[in-house]
């Protein structure tokens, strides 16, 4: 007679790993992609103010950071949007290292690879302070990384930055 005992622990622990899947928080999408959202400070420092001159935009930004251990990405077409349809397209080239990241600034300014730096040229803040979702979409119009955060449930500082991929 053969023991059901082998399948029932294997029943048992496809059942554990498919709970494992589903305990995966919401507010997090894995894509197969070297590009990651590292964090966003959704909520810049002192009083909102989008005046291209004395406001406080380019202090909101999102960092884009390169996780693979080899290969240089350029940025070049790919696409940071909110959850409300609002976009910015990389439209120059813009190279990140394997571990080299990208600050994407609101407000105006030069972009530098040196500086890791990009500015979206434009003084309206693009991040909601009490929730919204930053997706980054690759050139192809494929998912590179989307994550959505709440201040209550994301914030647990409250200094308005959020982190995403360690």
């Amino acid at each position: 007679m053969r023991s059901t005992r082998p399948v029932i622990a294997a029943a048992l622990a496809a059942g554990a790993l498919t709970g494992a899947l589903v305990a995966t928080p919401a507010h997090a999408a894995e894509y197969a992609s070297s590009l990651k959202i590292a964090g966003v400070q959704y909520d810049a420092p002192g009083r909102d103010n989008n005046s291209c001159t004395t406001g406080n935009t380019k202090a909101e930004f999102v960092t884009i950071k390169n996780f693979a251990r080899t290969g240089t990405v350029n940025l070049k077409g790919y696409v940071v949007k909110d959850a409300a349809g609002n976009t910015f397209v990389f439209p120059y080239n813009h190279y990140l290292e394997p571990g080299d990241h990208v600050k994407l600034r609101g407000g105006r300014g030069t972009d530098s690879d040196g500086g890791n730096v990009a500015y979206r040229n434009n003084c309206n803040f693009l991040w909601n302070n009490d929730r919204d979702t930053v997706r980054l979409i690759k050139p192809t119009g494929a998912a590179a990384d989307t994550h959505a955060y709440t201040k209550s449930a994301n914030d647990r500082d409250g200094n308005g930055f959020i982190t995403f991929h360690g």
